[in-house]
C-alpha cells in the first residue's frame, strides 16, 4: 500500500519556504502487532513545529531530512493489529502530514465524531485547548477577579485563553492580534478589549486598554509584547510562557525584553511550559470545555486548508499570522 507524505527537504534558515519541504509517494510496510493502519481526516499545522525544523536539542526531537513531519492529526481506522481499535474507529493521533499512517496503538486515541466535528480534536478539545486551560489555571494560576493580557489572541491557543478566562471571572480580559478584522472577532468572542499591535508601541496600547494594569499575562508572541507586558503587570503578577512566535523565524538576537529587572520589585512570576507536562488536568479541562461549548460559552474558529500537498503553504500562513483560530488542513 502506497502513502502520500510530506517530508522536510531542508531546514529553514530564518523564514521557512516551500523549498523546504517535498511531497513523496512511499510504500508502507507490513502492519505489526500493537499497530494500527489509519486513514488520516485532518491533521493540524502549529507554531512549535518551527523549533523542530532547527537541528538543535529540545524538548522534543528535531525533525529529521527527507523523511516524513508529524503533528496531531484526526482519522479512521482502516485496519487494527491491536487490541481496543478495531477498522471504522475514529481516532486522534500524532502522524499527521500523510494521508495513510501506521500509528503504535499506545500513541492513538479514540474519539466521538458524533459528539464533536474531527478537527475540534486537534483544537478546543485537543491539544490547544489543553495549553490554554493548563497555561491559565496551573502556570499563571489564574483567580477570579484578574486581568488577564493575551498576545497572539486570534490564533487558536490565545482566542481560547481570552473565552476560558471570562468564563472563570475575569474582570477585564485584553487581547493583542495582528489586523482589525482579527481585533473585531476578540470583541465578538466576549474579549473587554483588543488592539492591533500594528497601530503603535504595544506598551502605549496595552497601557490604554488596562489602565489599571494586567495580573496574568499569557505570552505566545515574546519580544516586545513581553516587555510591555511586564511594563503592566502588577505586583505579584504571573506570566505564562507559552511560545514566542515573533522570534520563531529571527536570525539575529532579539533585545526585549529590556526591563527584566522590573520583575523583582514587583515580585512576578514568568513560568514557561510545556503542555505535556499538564497531562493531570486533561480529565477536568476536556469535562469543562465540553459543558461551555454546548452552552456557546465558548467558541473556537479555524482557518482550513484543502489538500495534503497544501500543508507546507498552511503551515507558512500560519507563520505570518494568516490564520484566525486554529489552522488545519483536511486530508
Amino acid at each position: 500500500m502506497k502513502a502520500h507524505e510530506i517530508h522536510l527537504a531542508s531546514r529553514p534558515e530564518g523564514w521557512p519556504t516551500e523549498d523546504n519541504f517535498r511531497a513523496e509517494v512511499v510504500d508502507l510496510p507490513e502492519l505489526q502487532d500493537g499497530q494500527i493502519l489509519v486513514r488520516n481526516i485532518v491533521m493540524s499545522v502549529d507554531p512549535y513545529m518551527r523549533g523542530r525544523m532547527n537541528d538543535v536539542k529540545s524538548y522534543v526531537p528535531p525533525f529529521q531530512l527527507d523523511a516524513p513531519l508529524d503533528g496531531g492529526a484526526v482519522g479512521e481506522v482502516v485496519e487494527s493489529k491491536a487490541d481496543g481499535f478495531a477498522a471504522g474507529d475514529a481516532v486522534v493521533h500524532g502522524k499527521g502530514w500523510r494521508d495513510l499512517a501506521i500509528v503504535p496503538a499506545k500513541g492513538a486515541s479514540k474519539v466521538d465524531l458524533s459528539a464533536a466535528k474531527a478537527s475540534a480534536y486537534l483544537s478546543a478539545l485537543g491539544m490547544t485547548g489543553t495549553t490554554a486551560y493548563a497555561g491559565l489555571t496551573e502556570v499563571a494560576s489564574f483567580k477570579e477577579g484578574d486581568v488577564v493580557f493575551v498576545s497572539g489572541a486570534a490564533g487558536a491557543v490565545g482566542s481560547l485563553v481570552g473565552q476560558i478566562a471570562k468564563a472563570l471571572g475575569a474582570s477585564r480580559v485584553i487581547g493583542s492580534a495582528g489586523s482589525p478584522a482579527k481585533v473585531a472577532r476578540l470583541l465578538e468572542l466576549g474579549f473587554d478589549a483588543a488592539f492591533d499591535y500594528h497601530d503603535g508601541p504595544v506598551a502605549e496600547q496595552l497601557r490604554k486598554a488596562a489602565p489599571d494594569g494586567i495580573d496574568v499575562y499569557f505570552d505566545n508572541v515574546g519580544g516586545e509584547h513581553l516587555e510591555a507586558a511586564i511594563g503592566s503587570m502588577n505586583k505579584h503578577g504571573r506570566i505564562a510562557m507559552c511560545g514566542a512566535i515573533a522570534q520563531y523565524n529571527s536570525t539575529e538576537p532579539t533585545p526585549a525584553p529590556r526591563n527584566l529587572a522590573l520583575a523583582i520589585g514587583k515580585e512576578l512570576t514568568l513560568k514557561g511550559f510545556i503542555v505535556g507536562s499538564y497531562a493531570h488536568v486533561t480529565e477536568e479541562f476536556r469535562a469543562k470545555m465540553t459543558e461551555w461549548l454546548g452552552s456557546g460559552a465558548i467558541e473556537f474558529d479555524e482557518t482550513v486548508v484543502d489538500g495534503l500537498d497544501n500543508a507546507p503553504s498552511a503551515f507558512i500562513g500560519l507563520m505570518k499570522g494568516e490564520n484566525t483560530g486554529k489552522m488545519v488542513v483536511t486530508i
